[in-house]
């Protein structure tokens, strides 16, 4: 993984006798980063409760209270969680807000569209740095903005864009609690030799099924498959998980008859009512994946390496099950 040459000044230190900012995140994995960013310092706060869809909420009372009372923010952005946006300016208005889909250094992927993915370079579509590529160039230019609308959010599925979310933390917390900046550096270190393990973990489970065409329910998965050389054939629901109308249905029943597709994916954060009566349909398999990682490990720090390791036994149990 790219490391960052500011990294090399981070060293290990005894955290020193002062209070760390109180921190709110959006979702697990974003909670996940920060809490092991914190370890040993403090505990962020998950706004989104497990189980729960990031693209639909009703916060909580309590939850409200723990946003309101946020030094830091972190957050993925309107285009993942817009019902988080009107929170954060409002009850986080007295807080830092670090909006992670406007982070400088990250790989962003354009959206797929329709039912059917179109099989393509993942290099050339990319986004790197700025944010912008050949490809997107006017549509960025007319409109860009607001709900980053142009590339996927589902920015953490990328672990090398988790490293670089992780790293972006840890200055943020160094700024806003310069006593114990060197054990932030550290401990976001430590994330990037976690997470680097995690992903040669997940490369050698998944080599096996390179190339195997598979369905999911709804596609968050873009930035995972394409850092790890899968690729999904197509999706079920539409990019916000909405409900697909009958023809997108009727098409998804011809696509798993052309390309012999033997895995459709759904997730617990979603009905599994339409996956299901496509495999009462076309036979093809059903297998679970989290984007979000709660139901393979509490949040915390550990979580973000379990959710990269719970996709690809995921996919490779599935993908794996026809021999």
């Amino acid at each position: 993984m790219l490391r960052p040459t500011v990294l090399a000044l981070a060293f290990l230190a005894a955290p020193v006798a002062a209070e760390a900012p109180k921190v709110a995140t959006d979702i697990a994995p974003v909670h996940s980063l920060a809490a092991r960013v914190m370890q040993g310092l403090g505990e962020p706060t998950l706004i989104l409760p497990p189980g729960a869809s990031p693209h639909g909420h009703a916060m909580r009372p309590s939850e409200a209270q723990a946003l309101e009372g946020a030094d830091v923010i972190f957050w993925v952005g309107p285009a993942l969680t817009p019902w988080f946006a009107r929170a954060v300016e409002t009850l986080g208005a007295d807080a830092r807000v670090i909006e992670i889909a406007d982070l400088p250094g990250l790989t962003r992927l354009p959206f797929r569209e329709g039912a059917r993915f179109a099989a393509h370079d993942h290099d050339e579509n990319a986004v790197h740095g700025d944010g912008h590529s050949d490809e997107q160039e006017n549509e960025d230019a007319h409109g860009h903005g607001e709900e980053h609308a142009g590339f996927d959010p589902h920015l953490w599925l990328d672990p090398v864009n988790a490293g670089r979310i992780a790293l972006a933390m840890a200055e943020a917390l160094a700024a806003a609690d310069p006593q114990n900046a060197d054990a932030y550096l550290a401990n976001a270190a430590a994330a990037l030799d976690e997470i680097d393990a995690a992903s040669a973990a997940v490369a050698g489970r998944l080599a096996p099924h390179v190339g195997k065409p598979f369905l999911v329910f709804h596609d968050a998965y873009h930035y995972f498959e394409a850092r790890f050389g899968m690729e999904a054939a197509g999706t079920v629901s539409l990019g916000d998980a909405a409900e697909p109308g009958a023809a997108r249905m009727a098409a998804l029943r011809a696509l798993i008859a052309e390309t012999d597709t033997t895995c459709l994916f759904t997730e617990p954060q979603l009905s599994p009512r339409l996956a299901e009566r496509l495999a009462q349909d076309t036979g093809v398999r059903l297998g679970i994946l989290d984007p979000l990682g709660t139901s393979v490990a509490e949040p915390g720090p550990g979580l973000y390496p379990a959710l990269l390791l719970g996709l690809a036994d995921g996919m490779a149990a599935c993908l794996g099950a026809g021999g």
